[in-house]
């Protein structure tokens, strides 16, 4: 079992340039949507244990991280592969969207 990760600007940027995937969702905790999504975020966690880093980024704690990376809607799920972004989906998604783009991003 892995464990989700709460981002905040260092962490992020650590994690994000240590290359791999990183799966980053940015949320808000007054997000209903955001908290439908969250027991996929943590299931991704489980399931890719070892193979992607899956972490959080709360919008109001680190407005300046989501204004980088032009979150205008949450819930925002970003791949990164080797330090670079690789997709995003933004709403609720089901759960088989999002393992679907890990492991598309895993290759």
């Amino acid at each position: 079992m892995s464990e989700l990760i709460h981002f905040n600007q260092k962490t992020f940027v650590d994690a994000v340039s240590a290359g791999g995937v990183v799966v980053v969702d940015f949320w808000a905790t007054w997000c209903g949507p955001c908290r439908m999504i969250a027991p996929a975020i943590e299931r991704l966690a489980d399931e890719f244990a070892g193979r992607a880093t899956v972490g959080k980024v709360d919008v109001d704690q680190e407005d300046a991280l989501a204004a980088a990376y032009g979150i205008m809607s949450i819930p925002c799920v970003i791949v990164f592969q080797n330090g670079q972004e690789f997709r995003r989906l933004v709403g609720a998604q089901p759960y088989e969207n999002l393992a679907g783009l890990v492991r598309s991003a895993l290759g």
